[in-house]
């Protein structure tokens, strides 16, 4: 990651060869700019070696949802829509639901979103 941050504290991190604006926490500023080249660095980035077919489940639920509601799931919609209990959701994740899973997916930082 870059060392000089941009307006707003946000700086560029390299992610699968492209240079991408994260905030200070390392969530994606811009959703659009997701790959799943780029969830896997991410993931190697947590410690998971690769992600498995639940992971693609709720990182692609989240992201569905995300585009289609302009928000990100609660998190009994997330389990209900994933099939998953919560707390089979925080496992599969380091990091767990907010700092995992909604990272992964590349979806906005939820404390940017509050402000």
């Amino acid at each position: 990651m870059d060392n000089q941050p941009t307006r707003g504290g946000s700086r560029y991190g390299y992610f699968a060869g492209r240079k991408l604006l994260v905030d200070q926490e390392g969530f994606l500023v811009s959703p659009e700019d997701w790959s799943e080249k780029i969830a896997e660095g991410l993931a190697r980035e947590l410690g998971l070696e690769s992600l498995q077919e639940k992971h693609w489940t709720v990182i692609n639920y989240l992201r569905n949802f995300y585009f289609q509601n302009g928000r990100a799931p609660l998190n009994r919609q997330l389990a209900k829509g994933t099939k998953m209990s919560l707390l089979e959701i925080e496992a599969l994740f380091p990091g767990g639901i907010k700092n995992g899973a909604r990272r992964l997916a590349g979806l906005p930082n939820p404390k940017a979103t509050c402000m």
